[in-house]
């Protein structure tokens, strides 16, 4: 195969597994697929919804909307585009761990569709920081800092997968225990050019190191709560991180 195919092939699994976005335009023929190949994708994905929001969010203003309310309506695109995937993850975690006794039971909790105090709060809470990280930022910095925790976010969901082992022996996320090393460090150098490339120094070093140190803190809760990382985990460092660089540049 091509390439180019292998290219195409990565893009359709990485817009597939973090967006609702349809993948038809890029799925033709037959093509290599691997999803764990298509992690250096993720930062892309992620740097183009977070994009795609302050747009949004720039518009808004421009049009006299107040920024709290415009900030609304961006991060609720941002939910729609990606469907809720990483706040249900977040819910969950919150949940299993919240109310869960043991690791059995944390995961047991954490397959049930059904979302209870622990995440609600934490969706709540989520969905508070970021809202209000976005309404303090002018619209040129959100053009340059949504793109950037978009980014960065998912680098991290990356890290945690790298980093921990599966806590279950099915689902997604234990399909990906082993990555390949090219595509690990294309997708934290494309997380860190992002970075490089909108924001000043100062505020480059402060984002990633944020970032790092959510990633750092969800290996250790998760390693420590479920003994390895989920699909749902991921998703909820992917909430915890963009919140993090949200506020640290705001």
């Amino acid at each position: 195969m091509s390439t180019l195919a292998r290219l195409r092939a990565d893009l359709v699994c990485g817009i597939g597994l973090l967006t609702r976005l349809p993948t038809d335009w890029l799925a033709r023929g037959r093509l290599p697929y691997s999803m764990a190949r298509s992690i250096w994708c993720w930062p892309l994905v992620g740097a183009l919804l977070g994009e795609a929001a302050a747009i949004v969010y720039a518009g808004l203003l421009q049009l006299g909307i107040a920024h709290l309310p415009a900030a609304g309506w961006s991060i609720a695109l941002l939910l729609l585009v990606c469907g809720g995937l990483h706040e249900d993850g977040l819910a969950d975690m919150a949940d299993g761990c919240g109310g869960g006794s043991d690791r059995a039971r944390k995961l047991e909790i954490m397959r049930d569709s059904r979302v209870g105090s622990y995440g609600v709060m934490a969706l709540g809470l989520a969905l508070l920081v970021r809202v209000t990280a976005l309404a303090a930022m002018p619209e040129r910095t959100a053009l340059l800092a949504m793109p950037v925790a978009g980014a960065l976010a998912r680098a991290c969901m990356v890290v945690v997968l790298r980093r921990l082992p599966p806590a279950r022996s099915d689902g997604l996320a234990s399909s990906m225990a082993y990555l390949p090393v090219q595509a690990f460090v294309a997708c934290l150098c494309l997380a860190g050019c992002t970075a490089a490339l909108l924001l000043p120094a100062p505020r480059m070093t402060a984002a990633c190191i944020v970032a790092a140190l959510a990633a750092a803190l969800m290996c250790r809760f998760a390693r420590w709560q479920l003994g390895g990382q989920t699909g749902d985990v991921l998703g909820a460092t992917a909430v915890v991180a963009e919140c993090a660089v949200l506020t640290a540049l705001c």
